[in-house]
């Protein structure tokens, strides 16, 4: 891949990573205000669920974090763009749908059929 792509991927990358830990911040500060106590149960059962919906929406992208560190990682190695499987290159088109992927369209293809398959 050109160099020019590279860093635009990276930038991409970049700035979705410093989003996401944005959006972290902010929530560890909502999180750990002031909170007012609630008279009504079903108030307090809301505020508890929608806590528990953050939560899990943190946790998903705690992971990704982690995704974009090791595409980071596989550009500054000259390894980023390619199928960890076949080794080929995975398409342009695929990294601008999911920039933190590690396999081309047939082998993630392939290894879904196989997940399918065995009813994972």
């Amino acid at each position: 891949m050109e160099p020019e792509r590279l860093e635009k991927f990276r930038t991409l990358l970049q700035e979705r990573l410093e989003e996401i830990l944005g959006e972290a911040d902010k929530t560890r500060s909502d999180m750990t205000g002031v909170t007012v106590p609630f008279p009504d149960p079903a108030d307090r059962a809301t505020l508890e669920t929608e806590r528990n919906f953050t939560l899990r929406i943190r946790d998903r992208e705690r992971r990704l974090i982690s995704k974009i560190r090791e595409a980071l990682d596989r550009i500054d190695a000259g390894t980023y763009g390619y199928c960890d499987l076949c080794g080929g290159e995975i398409s342009e088109k695929r990294l601008k749908a999911r920039p933190v992927t590690t396999m081309c369209i047939a082998c993630k293809s392939r290894a879904e059929a196989l997940e399918r398959s065995r009813g994972v």
